[in-house]
């Protein structure tokens, strides 16, 4: 068998076959999932709840993963539940683009109580770990300057004002140069210990601490936490923004994009009377849990990705007017930035988040987006100090001389 398949359709790889087995950790010591993370592997940390991967058993189009998944043989250890065979990935934020995701030919895994395993599928390639030195200088370059975002921000209120839209989500980026190459491993690592509750995640060259969620299934439970409206701790800033009329009207709107295309889907679906306030390290943002249970027959946890995005909290509403604003107001396309990263299994289950509080990182170069939401009443200079509070936590993560 070869090291990597190309599947269009799962007739291509239906000799795969998957083992499963609990790792025993030395001496009681926790296994670090990102020790097995290959230079080609996704990594996800949540809660505790960790993989990384190495290697690539097959690359196949979206539309194709859960069944290519399903067809393959797994020889599994029925008392890790969840362990197994996944598709990951990331996809592009433009919805029309294709889109790919890999079935990883090793996966290392960690459950939420602790407990270890590994799934190999064919060929699996040794995973050297080698270490680099550190970056210890930066040329940090906003690509869109201040004059530039207040232009767009004002070309946005104006469209607004016509009633072409009524949210859109415009997005600037920055360049950070270093000396060295920067090593994704530490970088993670960083993440995970200063991010806590954020989806900690690393797909298609992406790295970043998403804090929210678009969609977890597992069976016929859906669960959606969509986030909008932003501040930075401090000063009163958390109850301004419990009670800001501006920030609930823009949170609403992503709320009701989300419950509009679960509601068909499940026979009970709730959501949060009132946004909470969730805070992380450097931001607050306005959530809404939402749960439902899904109907028969249950739509897996990727193709449920793929129906919300992109929501009104990345792109904006109308979705076709605010993607075209997107279009022409942004001077850098977003890539994979906010778009959906996550991974689905072969039952179906899975978990998506936005890529968000990340950077595209090529060698001795990153690149970081961050967004904001301009709706009616926007004022340009808040909007890019907003934008710099989320982009602070992806540069102290990658600037660290």
């Amino acid at each position: 068998m070869t090291a990597a398949i190309t599947a269009a359709t799962t007739a291509s790889v239906g000799r795969l076959r998957a083992v499963t087995r609990e790792t025993d950790c030395p001496a009681g010591e926790p296994v670090d999932v990102l020790d097995a993370l290959g230079p080609d592997g996704v990594a996800w940390l949540h809660d505790g709840a960790e993989f990384a991967t190495a290697g690539v058993a097959a690359t196949v189009r979206a539309e194709d993963a859960v069944a290519l998944l399903a067809s393959i043989e797994h020889d599994d250890d029925p008392h890790l539940p969840g362990a197994g065979p996944r598709a990951v990935g990331s996809l592009p934020f433009d919805p029309s683009a294709e889109a790919e995701l890999v079935i990883p030919a090793r996966v290392v895994g960690r459950t939420g109580d602790g407990r270890s395993w590994t799934t190999e599928i064919g060929f699996v390639p040794r995973t050297e770990s080698v270490r680099r030195e550190a970056p210890t200088q930066f040329t940090v370059t906003a690509l869109s300057d201040r004059r530039a975002w207040r232009d767009a921000v004002t070309d946005a209120l104006v469209a607004i004002d016509r009633g072409d839209l009524v949210k859109v989500v415009l997005a600037r980026a920055v360049a950070v140069e270093a000396d060295t190459a920067f090593e994704p491993r530490a970088v993670l690592a960083h993440l995970r210990k200063q991010q806590p509750g954020c989806f900690v995640y690393a797909a298609d060259g992406m790295v970043g601490a998403s804090p929210e969620l678009l969609v977890a299934r597992h069976g016929d439970r859906v669960v959606s936490r969509p986030m909008a409206g932003t501040a930075v701790p401090g000063d009163g800033a958390l109850e301004r923004l419990a009670t800001s009329p501006k920030d609930a009207r823009e949170h609403r709107l992503v709320v009701e994009a989300i419950l509009e295309v679960l509601t068909p889907l499940c026979t009970r679906v709730d959501a949060a009377a009132e946004p909470e306030v969730d805070e992380f390290a450097d931001v607050a943002h306005l959530a809404t849990p939402i749960h439902g249970t899904l109907r028969t027959p249950t739509p897996d946890a990727l193709t449920l990705a793929r129906a919300l995005h992109p929501t009104p909290a990345i792109a904006g509403t109308p979705t076709a007017a605010a993607l075209a604003a997107i279009q022409r107001l942004e001077p850098h396309t977003r890539g994979r930035y906010s778009g959906p990263v996550g991974w689905v299994d072969a039952r179906g289950d899975g978990e998506w988040a936005i890529a968000l509080r990340g950077a595209a990182l090529d060698g001795t170069r990153a690149v970081l987006h961050a967004g904001a939401g301009i709706v009616a009443g926007s004022d340009p200079e808040l909007e890019w100090i907003e934008t710099e509070a989320k982009l602070d936590p992806m540069l102290r993560a990658l600037v660290r001389p």
